[in-house]
């Protein structure tokens, strides 16, 4: 079909991405905009020999799940691809991902599905990378998220997603950047939030004059924002200002506190991040004698509120330093029985003394590419209980059928959580037992 064709489609489905899924003539339309039960006018955007990639330009019939996008730039800026949706119907297409992941790859199925785990869908993002882009044409310096194509910054001026720190000064931000010497030298802020600091990672491609770090501590103290500068790799970031800010969270069910550096990895979602540790420890059941080994630990997250539970707990991640600050972090609750190892888990470390001890249960949160590796020696014959976390329902459903297969573990329960309401990004917990 060819390019600015116009069509009306039915849509049928959506997408693992957010899109709804059309037939025409037998061949699979992906249309931005559109979702299962509507009828549409659809503008072919690309076509590709298996499937064609289109636009809704008139609806016919709408969905009973659609409603008004809060944001003003949706559509435009490609941070959220789900705000038509109804968040309610978001999480339970998520929920239909995951499953089709666990037939499809794993050859599997939940005994029993979770109740959808979902909490405030506006203002939760408390971590994240904003792209900067000064613009000669518009006089201004875009901050924001990247559109549909990547080689542009979203034209936004607030965000509807982001912490209430930051969202509603995203304007201010770049307004701020645009008075800059060096405003063209910089291609992105991270910002990073704890309960009570606000830090923005300033990165930048030439040293600052001392004008611009003038302006940005003057910012900072307006809007109480921490700044970082970056002028170069991870190990380069420095406070500007003020000069030793901490940025940390609190889990107060557990009694624990954790501090983190603005770019450690943390879940995003903090009210999220207190009910998915919640629900991890209600599946791991944890108890007094129990020893449990926490796998991709990170700076402790799950690790620490385990250890108030149980007699032992190790956790192993494969960054030094979020090694370093778990052992701190550790220390600083006044926890005795946690303990942190630093390793590849993509590697094979099936000799490592924390490998070969008699686990009861584990408990691993991976990256996107999973834990195969791992699986590859773990779990040990003595372990009986295993909650995974995940964020790719693809790499979950493979080590399932690992876990399943290879390791006689039972798939007791599955389900989704909403991490990051309004877009396609499904993250998910499961629990495995044997007897």
């Amino acid at each position: 079909m060819k390019k600015q064709t116009q069509v009306e489609v039915d849509v049928t489905d959506l997408s693992h991405d957010g899109r709804g899924v059309a037939h025409v003539d037998g061949k699979a339309m992906f249309v931005r905009g559109a979702l299962p039960g509507e009828r549409a006018t659809v503008r072919v955007t690309r076509s590709k020999r298996h499937f064609d990639e289109a636009e809704v330009q008139t609806l016919h019939t709408r969905s009973p799940d659609r409603v008004e996008p809060r944001c003003a730039h949706f559509g435009q800026c490609a941070g959220c691809s789900l705000q038509h949706l109804d968040p309610m119907a978001q999480i339970l297409a998520k929920q239909r991902v995951l499953a089709e992941n666990f037939e499809r790859i794993g050859k599997v199925a939940p005994e029993r599905w979770l109740d959808p785990l979902h909490d405030e869908p506006w203002q939760y993002r408390r971590k994240g990378r904003l792209s900067v882009k000064q613009v000669l044409k518009k006089e201004r310096v875009l901050v924001g998220f990247r559109e549909s194509n990547p080689r542009y910054v979203a034209d936004i001026r607030r965000c509807e997603v982001l912490h209430p720190a930051i969202g509603p000064k995203i304007e201010a931000i770049g307004d701020m950047l645009a008075t800059l010497q060096s405003a063209a030298q910089i291609p992105q802020i991270e910002f990073a939030a704890g309960d009570d600091v606000v830090a923005l990672v300033i990165r930048h491609l030439e040293p600052l004059p001392d004008s611009d770090k003038a302006t940005l501590i003057a910012f900072a103290r307006e809007h109480g924002f921490a700044i970082y500068l970056q002028p170069g790799g991870l190990s380069s970031v420095h406070p500007l200002w003020p000069d030793a800010p901490q940025l940390s969270f609190a889990l107060p069910d557990h009694d624990v506190k954790l501090d983190f550096e603005p770019l450690d990895f943390v879940q995003v979602n903090g009210g999220m991040n207190q009910r998915m540790i919640a629900l991890a420890l209600d599946l791991l059941q944890p108890q007094p004698d129990d020893r449990v080994l926490d796998l991709f630990c990170g700076l402790g997250n799950f690790t620490l509120p385990v250890a108030r539970r149980v007699g032992q707990v190790e956790g192993v991640e494969g960054d030094t330093e979020l090694v370093r600050r778990a052992g701190a972090n550790a220390a600083a609750n006044g926890i005795a029985n946690a303990q942190f190892h630093m390793a590849n888990l993509f590697e094979d470390h099936s000799k490592a003394a924390w490998a070969r001890q008699p686990w009861d249960k584990l408990l691993l949160d991976p990256p996107r590419a999973g834990a195969d590796k791992v699986l590859e020696y773990l779990p040990g014959k003595h372990t009986h209980r295993v909650v995974y976390v995940s964020c790719h329902p693809g790499s979950l459903a493979r080590d399932a059928e690992i876990l399943v297969r290879k390791h006689g573990f039972r798939l007791s329960a599955a389900g989704v959580m909403d991490m990051f309401p309004h877009t396609a990004h499904v993250e998910s917990i499961a629990l495995f037992e044997r007897d």
